[in-house]
């Protein structure tokens, strides 16, 4: 609010202050210049004291009666800046009395009142248009509260440089509503959608020759190929179960203790070996047959079921009457119970399609398997041959050499001879049928490795490849030959 300054001295509410001065103070305190009304003026002197202190006292602002005797449109218009040079005339204050005025008076005033706010509005809009004009800043607007309060639109005046509104550059001001913005929806138009907004052809599930079953059975065939692709994740990822057939020592007559039963074990090494790749073992016991304490009715089948591949580990010599012979010598009898386990557990692995890994005896046992036949003793039936079983047990080796094409020469590629242990004093004497030689002794020739052809991974070698680690850097790091083996295993347990 501005400062009132007079040059009379203040008067007390209620006292004998002249009405042109009560008049002078309003307009000051609405930010008006010019004197009051001439018919407000004429009217003041004909008032009586009392009423000339209660006038004084409703026409000044800082008293909340004045409200009703100054507009706020007026008021609201000076504060913006844009209030005109001419003072629109000060509302003639209701006397005490109600015969101090007439009516008529009193309608003469309020009219003067409304035309002086009209005419100070039309000003207003006048200036905001030249300072638009100026700096281009648009059309102006008329004030919310003065098209309100004067309940009527005061349109503004058109500039010289303005061009006639349309629809279409109202639409283009930045911030105007879009055109028809506001009017009431016409739901009997027909509004198609725009072109490409719809795919050329339907959905599958939109077919026009769809039914019911068939939809039905689209779902439940997604069903099924969703539980079958959960089923495969969990096979994929499962750990690998590997199979390792049993050791058996047989009782000795007449032993005490653990020495007069039967045992079945399973060697360290060969164990840890292939653990190495993160695999759990698992020995296969022999199953119970008839004259067993404790009868079941598990069979090897139910192994090869529910392991992913199988390792035929080393151990006693192959019976000859495995192979339809006889033996020369009463010390070499083999070990025909053990023969007969492991064929079974051999034949139900292949038929089953899983891998099958053997090593020094379990070489032997395939080609016997597949109807081959064995030297019973290297140095006896083979003179010329050179040792392939000393008492250094594992420390003993030779070189041996694989053949072209064979699946160990792409195992160990640029290698077309290794250094391998030998503890062996039986060899593969006549090959098996659909059998085909990985891997030859390279003095003499001696069969060392196998491989069935007819199965996608059943391979025999005649060392021990879970002792070349310990044995030294020169002998053949059999690392490929494990990792094809479980390769294969992973392919083949769906």
């Amino acid at each position: 609010m501005s400062d009132n300054k007079t040059d009379r001295p203040e008067v007390p509410d209620g006292a004998g202050r002249p009405a042109g001065s009560t008049a002078s103070t309003a307009s000051t305190d609405t930010g008006a210049a010019s004197p009051a009304s001439p018919s407000s003026a004429s009217a003041t002197p004909h008032a009586p004291p009392g009423a000339q202190g209660e006038a004084a006292q409703r026409a000044s602002t800082d008293s909340p009666e004045s409200a009703s005797t100054v507009t706020p449109e007026a008021a609201g218009a000076d504060s913006s800046g844009g209030g005109s040079d001419e003072e629109p005339p000060t509302p003639k204050a209701a006397p005490a009395a109600a015969s101090a005025a007439s009516a008529s008076e009193a309608a003469q005033a309020r009219e003067e009142t409304e035309r002086a706010v009209a005419r100070q509005a039309a000003e207003v809009h006048a200036k905001a248009a030249a300072r638009a004009a100026d700096t281009g800043a648009g059309k102006p607007q008329v004030p919310i509260e003065v098209a309100a309060d004067v309940a009527r639109e005061v349109p503004a005046p058109a500039s010289s440089e303005a061009k006639p509104a349309t629809p279409e550059a109202a639409a283009s001001r930045p911030g105007a509503a879009p055109a028809g913005f506001g009017q009431a929806p016409d739901f009997t138009a027909h509004n198609p959608p725009p072109p490409g907004a719809l795919p050329p052809d339907p959905p599958r599930y939109l077919r026009a020759s769809d039914s019911a079953w068939s939809v039905l059975g689209r779902i439940i065939a997604a069903r099924a190929r969703q539980l079958f692709d959960r089923a495969g994740q969990r096979i994929t990822q499962r750990t690998l179960r590997i199979g390792v057939s049993a050791r058996i020592f047989h009782p000795e007559p007449g032993a005490q203790g653990l020495r007069g039963k039967t045992l079945q074990y399973l060697e360290e090494s060969i164990a840890h070996w292939v653990m190495s790749r993160d695999v759990i073992v698992f020995m296969i016991p022999t199953v119970g047959h008839q004259g067993m304490l404790h009868p079941s009715n598990i069979r090897l089948r139910d192994y090869a079921k529910h392991l992913d591949g199988l390792l035929l580990q080393g151990g006693a010599d192959v019976s000859p009457q495995t192979y339809a012979e006889v033996s020369p010598r009463p010390e070499w009898p083999g070990d025909r119970v053990r023969d007969m386990y492991e064929l079974e557990l051999l034949h139900e692995f292949v038929e089953s399609g899983k891998p099958v890994l053997g090593v020094c005896r379990g070489c032997q046992l395939i080609n016997v398997a597949f109807g081959g036949s064995l030297y019973q003793d290297i140095a006896s039936d083979v003179p010329t041959a050179g040792v392939h079983v000393s008492e250094h047990y594992d420390q003993h080796r030779h070189a041996i050499t694989f053949p072209e094409g064979s699946s160990l020469a792409s195992m160990f590629p640029g290698r077309r001879e290794a250094i391998v242990n030998s503890i062996h004093h039986q060899a593969v004497k006549t090959l098996g049928r659909d059998l085909t030689v990985e891997a030859v002794s390279a003095g003499d020739g001696l069969i060392e490795a196998v491989r069935y052809r007819r199965a996608p991974f059943v391979v025999g070698v005649q060392w021990h490849p879970e002792f070349h680690r310990a044995g030294g850097p020169e002998l053949l790091d059999c690392t490929p030959l494990l990792d094809n083996f479980l390769r294969s295993a992973r392919e083949t347990r769906f």
